[in-house]
């Protein structure tokens, strides 16, 4: 079954929309029936693409409407960890309320926040 062109398209928009942080636009779509952990070619969500972006207001606003904020994508990366790579400290802060793990994925937000300086970041071991 070849890929559908106007659906290719449409779930471009969709990825664009959250890597801009148009929580509005991008919500009304969630609010109308487009999967809230609608993912990617690799498996990156809504979510991971908000995060990663930096967008801590996108990313509420999804974990609001059921977006799962632990979900990895195809290579292991978890938003946590994208968005500690990124210092996006207010989506960080956004993703651990609600309860994604600084431990999961690979690396985790725990070691790329070694990585790059931040060792207090995280209370845990």
């Amino acid at each position: 079954m070849e890929p559908d062109p106007e659906l290719e398209e449409f779930a471009t928009k969709l990825f664009g929309l959250a890597r801009a942080g148009d929580t509005a636009a991008l919500c009304a779509y969630v609010d109308a029936g487009v999967p809230v952990n609608l993912s990617n070619d690799k498996g990156d969500t809504l979510l991971m693409l908000a995060a990663y972006h930096g967008h801590a207001d996108t990313v509420r606003a999804l974990v609001e409407r059921g977006a799962d904020p632990g979900r990895a994508n195809d290579r292991g990366q978890t938003p946590l960890a994208g968005a500690v790579f990124k210092k996006e400290l207010d989506v960080v802060d956004v993703l651990v309320r609600a309860g994604a793990d600084p431990r999961a994925g690979t690396p985790s937000a725990i070691d790329t926040a070694r990585m790059f300086g931040l060792d207090g970041l995280f209370d845990v071991g």
